[in-house]
């Protein structure tokens, strides 16, 4: 097996804010119940003409200006989303155009907000293998677009974002020290949103374009079962949780996150999340957060990073990194 290191990261998110205020002239809600119940303080929303496609696009130009990058050479993409601008043509193609990229794989992966796991754990296999040298992933999405602004239970959580990184082999360095992937096919009906399929799981499905959730089953999964599988994932690395420099698990809910860190007995200070700015932003929440730490030089090479992500399927991925980023040549704040 080769050595992959993830050498790059960029991050977007649109520039129209929708602060708790807002939606208090919207729903039935307030500022105080929402910073209560999710610790979100605002979200990031994209124009109605921006897609996810664009917002993918611009967190790649970001990672090429801040780390002085090329990606022409680039031979695969990856874009983990769930609001593709098209069922078909990939996301995928879209970008490998706009970048002007000639000769690289395209695929869209559909793992909700796992996805940029799921994502990051296919390029080092493909980057490890020898399949592929460089590998661009990106998570990213658009939930605004498919979010019911009249249910105050799912209106107040979610936003719009992305986060792109680079994936390349290394003839030294590797940035991938283990990996746990899992699914409970079980509990799909609790997350979703309609297909060509009106059931699942002997459960009928609402009748509505927008996304759908039960928050209350949600949260009694992933606290039951996501710490246990970070354990699992401890064990297969031979690393102890205190041995984690970082933790970013997905950014659902500050309420969620911390009870898995109860369960872990891990300090919530060394935990990392994008929502109180930028809201559930599904497959783009681990890299904001991650980016965000390493923007305010909080998250340094040599760290040992925990990711863990969770959503519809139910899927969950974790991947443990020790960060060996390339040098930047700028860094700009996040909007």
């Amino acid at each position: 097996m080769l050595h992959a290191r993830m050498t790059a990261i960029g991050t977007y998110v649109p520039k129209q804010k929708l602060s708790n205020f807002d939606l208090e002239q919207m729903v039935d809600t307030s500022n105080e119940w929402i910073i209560k119940r999710t610790g979100i303080k605002e979200r990031r929303i994209a124009r109605s003409d921006e897609y996810t496609s664009d917002l993918c696009f611009a967190a790649v130009k970001d990672l090429m200006h801040r780390y002085d990058k090329k990606v022409d050479d680039v031979d695969m993409i990856i874009v983990a989303t769930s609001t593709p601008d098209f069922p078909f043509p990939s996301v995928a193609s879209i970008i490998q155009n706009k970048l002007g990229i000639a000769n690289a794989g395209a695929i869209d992966l559909s793992a909700a907000c796992a996805g940029f796991v799921y994502a990051l754990h296919t390029a080092q296999a493909y980057v490890a293998s020898g399949l592929h040298q460089k590998v661009l992933v990106i998570g990213a999405d658009t939930i605004s677009k498919i979010t019911d602004y009249t249910d105050r239970s799912t209106c107040v959580l979610f936003g719009d974002g992305a986060g792109a990184v680079l994936v390349e082999a290394d003839g030294k360095s590797n940035s991938f020290i283990g990996s746990h992937l899992g699914s409970d096919g079980s509990a799909a009906q609790h997350v979703y949103r309609l297909g060509l399929s009106g059931k699942v799981n002997d459960t009928n499905l609402l009748d509505t374009p927008y996304l759908v959730q039960n928050g209350r089953e949600v949260f009694r999964w992933v606290v039951r079962n996501i710490p246990d599988n970070i354990k699992v994932l401890l064990d297969k690395t031979q690393l102890t949780i205190d041995q984690v420099d970082w933790f970013i698990p997905h950014s659902a809910n500050l309420r969620l996150i911390e009870p898995i860190c109860e369960k872990l007995d891990y300090p919530i200070e060394k935990t990392l999340y994008s929502l109180v700015n930028f809201g559930n932003t599904s497959a783009a929440t681990i890299p904001l957060a991650l980016d965000l730490g390493i923007r305010e030089n909080k998250v340094k090479n040599g760290d040992k990073v925990l990711l863990y992500g969770f959503g519809s399927g139910l899927v969950h991925a974790g991947q443990l990194l020790e960060l060996n980023l390339d040098e930047q040549s700028n860094t700009p704040k996040l909007l």
